[in-house]
Parts: structure tokens; sequence; C-alpha cells
């Protein structure tokens, strides 16, 4: 099999992946393309390098990485410090609050819809280092030593940065349900 049928066939299943990461990252989906068509000409470059398992972790630190590049050429005050960001006392979950039953009526599904809604501007809003383990973790499904690997941080730092950035979506949810209401 020549390297270009390897590469689509280990690291093209994850191009979706790649996608979310990119667009939760810049917060745009024009600009995560730009990002992901970056990210897997360097995965492509360096595909040699790839271990036999790995292939969905590390691409999306190659994605990660385009990611940051790019928000710090085109963006750099969102590259925040993380000592910088002002974090208060974690709030009751306000999307469970919000939380309704019977999923086939026509008024739920409208509810449950503007709460994605709700959710996924709250999570835009947060800063990035908090939104990209969120992203990670709860949509992209990867364990923390994969999020670990990808962020290129450790274990404990993943772990603090999933609840700090649970408390800041806690407190940005809660604030728009209070508006909502």
């Amino acid at each position: 099999m020549d390297r270009l049928a390897r590469f689509e066939s280990r690291v093209l299943p994850h191009l979706d992946a790649a996608f979310n990461l990119a667009r939760w990252l810049t917060r745009s989906d024009a600009d995560a393309q730009d990002v992901v068509q970056d990210a897997m000409l360097r995965a492509f470059r360096f595909f040699d390098a790839l271990r036999e398992n790995d292939a969905r972790p590390w691409l999306l630190a190659i994605v990660r990485n385009a990611a940051f590049s790019w928000i710090a050429r085109n963006r750099p005050a969102e590259m925040v410090a993380m000592d910088d960001v002002a974090l208060a006392a974690a709030v009751d979950d306000a999307a469970a609050q919000a939380g309704v039953g019977g999923a086939d009526n026509p008024e739920v599904i409208v509810l449950q819809s503007a709460q994605r809604k709700i959710v996924n501007q709250a999570l835009e809003e947060l800063p990035v280092a908090f939104r990209e383990v969120l992203v990670m973790r709860e949509i992209e499904d990867l364990s923390y030593k994969e999020i670990a690997q990808v962020a290129g941080i450790p274990i404990g730092t993943v772990m603090s940065r999933l609840a700090r950035g649970r408390s800041l979506l806690r407190q940005a949810l809660a604030g728009r349900m209070e508006k909502a209401s």
C-alpha cells in the first residue's frame, strides 16, 4: 500500500473530529476549514512519524497547533494568559435545571434546540484553553491521557482545566438562563 493510501485509510476517518476541534477553537467554519487544510498538509508531510494506533490524537494535536498558530497570526487578542482569566465560584448546573422530558413533543424539541444554541454560545465564549479541553473531552470523547497528548500538557492540568472550564460554562449558562426567563 502506498503512502497516500495509508494516509487516507488511517487519518482521513478523523477529518470530522479535526474540523470539529478547529471549529470550536477558531469559532468560525471558514477559519476552521483553513486550519484543517493546513493541518492536513502538515499531517501528510509528517505522516511517517505516526505510530500504529495513534492517528486520532496525533491528528488532533496537529490541528490544535495549526489552530493556535492561526489564532496567534489573525486574532492575537484571544491568546490570553491563563492567569488573566477571572474565575468565580461554581454555580448549579443551569443546563440540568432547564432540562425537560418527552423528546417526541414538538415543544420539547424546540426547547432542546434553544438549549443547545445557548450551550454552544456559552462554550464559544470560554477562553480557548478551557474550550479546547472541554471540546476534546465532552464532544470528541477523548480520554484525559489523549487530551494531555494532544494539548502537550500534564494530565493534572487537563483535569484542572476541565474543572475550571466546566465551572465557567456553568456560570455562563446560569447567566444566560436568567436572561432567558
